[in-house]
């Protein structure tokens, strides 16, 4: 029986019920011995809450989660590497804050939430609770935990910034969370001696949200290229731990063991959370697919909170074909969460960008889409906020009928017709900067089409617009504003952008695309 864990962030769950764990402590046991104070910055959906539960079964002493043994359901769980090393495991005093839960949708239900988890560590440790502040109680609370179990107090907490990412565009919210946060966990600089380990985790760099600033002491580890598979997949842990799950699933599905571990790469695989560049695989998609049989966009609709996605609308305008291959310099990524004029650092810390190359010399992470899940899903999300709202559930069912007509039959003219429809519903204020402004979206389009699909397509004269490489052809398309389709037609074949697809195998179809200034939209098209 392979029983996949997923939405389960219960470590005792996964290993007493027999789920398959993909063993992460030899970086726990790094953690634990090397360090006191740690942060680490994910997307959402990457497996931090069950690091922190694994943390918390480790300063628990609770060895035989670790050890191997055979669970009542008669699944043989194995040793985990902890288990064989010098640690004592002793049960240290452990107090968890988790903010992951959806129901934080005010000051009071934040105030609620933090004074019960006080007032319960307060009543396990027998202290008469008062209305003193929030630091005040965990003081102590971290004291008298001491002092009465003779060992030093772990903090372990969860998604500190969940919350505030759902109040992105509210000040007074932001200011008001904030000092709820500097208040609970002021203490945990002062009361350093009495620690012995914290370890907080979140989406966006504590340095950003402006409540750890008296908590400077906290270790980074978001970017280190030693603790970068901390949380994920790798393709090594896939090939081995998981081999047996791609080998079923390519069965099922009547594929090879390569052809099937390829498809996982294409849509899970490509994420980089340092300058070592090691891939990490996406280990809730990877999970769902292996659990349903079936390659399909899971984490983008689960780990993408609606916050995120508005937040994209007060960007500036983000051209999909440009973000691919972008440089940033190591401190755009101190950039404020909530600042929405250099949004490519906030994209990366969020899981719709990841590092794609590192160039030491210059101290500067170049970025781009991790995989063809997210890389689709940022696209659709993208046409939502250029589509009009009335018509945009009936025109993308339009273009998609459109789309699979054009991609299955070669039906040109009835997509180029669905085009039109939708750019006549783009509203009038989206800014239109001539060509490159319909370039974009047109790219942005095939991309949420899932279309095999290349801008700035390169040649030995130059650059196609856009590359369209479609199971039964090949499509070049050229666009012209306030020029002919003729033109773009001449531009092609002068340029010879076909001339690298002759040995291809497939029909090559030149398209050209005129747009109007006037109209906004397609004014002409011709074909050859």
């Amino acid at each position: 029986m392979r029983k996949y864990p997923v939405g389960i962030q219960s470590f005792e769950s996964i290993r007493t019920e027999g789920y398959i764990y993909v063993d992460k402590t030899p970086l726990v046991y790094k953690m634990i011995t090397e360090g006191k104070p740690y942060f680490l910055s994910r997307p959402r959906r990457f497996g931090k809450s069950l690091l922190v539960n694994t943390l918390a079964a480790v300063f628990e002493g609770r060895r035989e989660l670790f050890e191997a043994f055979t669970t009542e359901y008669g699944i043989e769980q194995p040793q985990l590497f902890i288990a064989t090393t010098d640690w004592k495991w002793e049960k240290y005093p452990v107090l968890r804050f988790d903010f992951s839960t959806s129901n934080l949708t005010s000051i009071a239900k934040l105030d609620e939430y933090v004074n019960d988890a006080l007032c319960g560590y307060e009543q396990q440790y027998g202290i008469p609770t008062t209305d003193a502040s929030y630091s005040l109680r965990m003081k102590n609370i971290i004291h008298t935990a001491e002092r009465q179990t003779g060992k030093k107090v772990v903090v372990l907490c969860d998604e500190y910034d969940n919350m505030m990412l759902h109040f992105l565009n509210d000040a007074p919210m932001q200011k008001a969370i904030r000092e709820r946060f500097q208040d609970l966990f002021g203490p945990l600089k002062s009361e350093d001696s009495h620690l012995q380990f914290v370890f907080i985790t979140g989406i966006s760099k504590f340095s950003q949200m402006g409540i750890f600033s008296k908590l400077n002491n906290l270790n980074n580890i978001s970017m280190v290229p030693a603790y970068e598979t901390i949380c994920g997949i790798t393709e090594k842990e896939l090939v081995t731990t998981l081999r047996l799950d791609i080998e079923l699933m390519a069965e099922r599905q009547g594929k090879s063991y390569d052809a099937m571990l390829a498809e996982l790469k294409a849509n899970y695989d490509g994420y980089h959370f340092s300058e070592g560049k090691t891939d990490m695989y996406n280990p809730f998609s990877l999970f769902k697919a292996f659990n349903n049989a079936k390659v399909d966009s899971y984490w983008f609709e689960s780990g993408t909170t609606r916050a995120l996605i508005d937040m994209l609308a007060q960007m500036p305008p983000i051209d999909m074909a440009e973000a691919e291959g972008t440089p940033c310099m190591a401190e755009d990524f101190n950039v404020a969460f909530d600042s929405y004029q250099y949004p490519l650092p906030v994209l990366y810390q969020s899981g719709y960008l990841t590092i794609k190359e590192y160039r030491p010399s210059r101290d500067q992470y170049v970025l781009g889409f991790p995989n063809r899940e997210v890389r689709k899903g940022f696209a659709i999300s993208l046409y939502r906020y250029v589509a009009s709202s009335q018509a945009d559930v009936r025109n993308r069912s339009v273009f998609q009928n459109a789309w699979l007509d054009f991609r299955d039959d070669g039906n040109l003219a009835a997509f180029i017709e669905a085009l039109k429809v939708f750019f006549a519903g783009v509203p009038y204020m989206i800014d239109d900067k001539g060509e490159h402004h319909f370039h974009a979206m047109l790219y942005t389009l095939f991309v949420s089409f899932g279309a095999d699909v290349v801008a700035e397509d390169l040649s030995s004269k130059g650059r196609a617009d856009l590359t369209l490489k479609m199971p039964k052809g090949i499509y070049i398309l050229e666009l012209k504003y306030d020029d002919t389709a003729d033109a773009a037609l001449q531009q092609i074949d002068e340029r010879g952008y076909a001339a690298k697809y002759t040995l291809d195998g497939r029909p090559v179809t030149k398209v050209g695309l005129a747009f109007s200034s006037k109209e906004r939209n397609i004014t002409e098209w011709k074909a050859k």
